[in-house]
C-alpha cells in the first residue's frame, strides 16, 4: 500500500482531530502541532480549515453521488435498487471513519456559497432516493407512506453507523449493509421477501 503524501497525512491528522474535538475546536495551530509542522508551513498544503472540511464533504458527496447513480441506472425492482443503495452507503460510510464523521455532523460548518453548493446535492441525493421509494409503492412492494420521512428514518439509521462502527468489530460493513437492508425492508416491504 502506497504511503500518503504530506497532504493527505495533513488531512487524515485534521479529520481525526476534527471527530475527537469537533470543526470549532480544532484549530489550524492543532492541526500543525499534531503534524510537528510550524503553523505557516501548514499553509502550503491546505488554504483554510474551512477548504479541508469543503474538500472533505465534496469527495464523500461524489462517492455517494456515484453510489446511488449506479444503481439507478440498473434495471431492478424498488426492494433490490434499495438493498444496492444501502450497501453503496454504507461502503461510503466505512471507508474512511473520520471524513465520514466529519461529513455527518461538521458540515453545516461551511459558510456561504460552499454551503448551498453542498445542500443542493444533499436534496438531489435525497430525491435519487426518495425515487427508489416511490417505484416500491408504484409496484405494489412497498405500503404507501410519507417518502420524506421515511426517507430521513432511512438516511437516519445508515448515518448513525459512524457512532458506533469499528473495523475490528463483530460486524464487518457488508453484514452492517444486510442486516439494516433486511429491518428497513420489513418496514416498507407489503410482501417481504428478502434473500442476503
Amino acid at each position: 500500500m502506497a504511503r500518503p503524501n504530506r497532504k493527505e497525512q495533513i488531512f487524515q491528522t485534521a479529520l481525526a482531530l476534527m471527530r475527537e474535538k469537533g470543526y470549532r475546536n480544532t484549530s489550524m495551530r492543532d492541526i500543525a502541532a499534531a503534524m510537528n509542522m510550524e503553523a505557516p508551513s501548514l499553509y502550503n498544503h491546505i488554504s483554510s480549515k474551512e477548504d479541508l472540511l469543503w474538500q472533505t464533504c465534496t469527495r464523500i458527496a461524489a462517492d455517494f453521488e456515484k453510489g446511488l447513480a449506479e444503481v439507478n441506472d440498473i434495471y431492478f425492482g424498488a426492494s433490490e435498487k434499495l438493498g444496492m443503495a444501502i450497501r453503496s452507503h454504507i461502503e461510503v460510510l466505512t471507508r474512511d471513519l473520520d471524513a465520514s464523521y466529519v461529513f455527518v455532523h461538521e458540515w453545516r460548518h461551511l459558510q456561504g456559497e460552499l454551503r448551498e453548493a453542498l445542500i443542493v446535492r444533499r436534496d438531489k441525493y435525497e430525491a435519487a432516493f426518495r425515487e427508489i421509494l416511490a417505484l416500491g409503492e408504484a409496484e405494489g412492494s412497498f405500503v404507501e407512506a410519507d417518502n420524506k420521512f421515511a426517507l430521513l428514518t432511512i438516511l437516519s439509521s445508515l448515518n448513525w453507523v459512524v457512532e458506533w462502527y469499528r473495523p475490528d468489530g463483530d460486524m464487518s460493513p457488508s453484514q452492517i449493509a444486510n442486516q439494516l437492508t433486511e429491518f428497513i425492508l420489513n418496514g416498507l416491504n407489503k410482501h417481504h421477501n428478502y434473500v442476503r
